[in-house]
C-alpha cells in the first residue's frame, strides 16, 4: 500500500516561493505518475504538475514558467518547487499516484489517482 504525505506549504508574499515535497512510503514512488492537484475554496480540484514513471512531465497553463515538478528516488519524495506565487495560487495542495501513465491529456481527471496524501495549505498573501 502506498502512503503519500505532504509538506511545505504555508504563508507567503505575492512573488515569493515555496517548495512542497510528497513523501512516499510502502512502495517505490517511480513505479507511478505523481500528480499535484489544488483546491481553492468554492472551487474544483484542479490538476497542477505531473510527473510520469518514465519522466515525462506537463504543467497545467496556469502555472507554466512558474512551478516546477522533481522526483528524487533516493528519497522516494516528488517535488514542487513554486515561484513567483500568486494570490490565486493559494489551495491545498495534494499529492496523488496513479499506477500507469495517463494517457495524452487525461492526467488531471482524479478519477485516474488511486493514493491520494491529506494535503498542505498554500496561501499566498500580503
Amino acid at each position: 500500500q502506498l502512503q503519500l504525505v505532504e509538506s511545505g506549504g504555508g504563508l507567503v508574499q505575492p512573488g515569493g516561493s515555496l517548495r512542497l515535497s510528497c513523501a512516499a512510503s510502502g512502495l517505490p514512488l517511480d513505479h507511478y505518475a505523481i500528480t499535484w492537484f489544488r483546491q481553492a475554496p468554492g472551487k474544483e480540484r484542479e490538476g497542477v504538475s505531473c510527473i510520469y514513471s518514465n519522466g515525462v512531465i506537463k504543467y497545467a497553463d496556469s502555472v507554466k514558467g512558474r512551478f516546477t515538478i522533481s522526483r528524487d528516488n533516493a528519497k522516494n519524495t516528488v517535488y514542487l518547487q513554486m515561484n513567483n506565487l500568486k494570490p490565486e495560487d493559494t489551495a491545498i495542495y495534494s499529492c496523488a499516484a496513479c499506477p500507469f501513465p495517463p494517457y495524452g491529456s487525461t492526467w488531471p481527471k482524479t478519477d485516474l489517482y488511486d493514493f491520494w496524501g491529506q494535503g498542505t495549505q498554500v496561501t499566498v498573501s500580503s
